[in-house]
């Protein structure tokens, strides 16, 4: 059993215990200098997806109002051309 866990990890569990707590450690040092916290990340990411999300549902809405303003001069238009291509006889 030693011999599997030992093969997953890569290392004694014992040392790679060390090498991982030295390494949080580091890792926490400068997340504290810079002002992060796990919290932080953790809004980033839900605020980033959240943001994303609305940003696709925004596009949308904008298309709409595009569309409707665009549609509100063309398709008069087309209506007048095609009253005025059916009365003009052909040939």
């Amino acid at each position: 059993m030693s011999n599997v866990v030992t093969r997953f990890l890569g290392d004694s569990p014992i040392r790679v215990f060390i090498k991982l707590a030295v390494i949080s450690l580091i890792v926490g040092v400068v997340m504290s200098t810079i002002g992060w916290a796990p919290r932080d990340i953790y809004n980033g990411i839900i605020n980033f997806f959240s943001r994303l999300w609305n940003l696709g549902f925004d596009a949308i809405t904008n298309s709409l109002e595009y569309l409707l303003l665009g549609a509100a001069i063309v398709v008069p238009a087309f209506i007048i051309l095609r009253i005025m291509n059916f009365r003009s006889p052909r040939g």
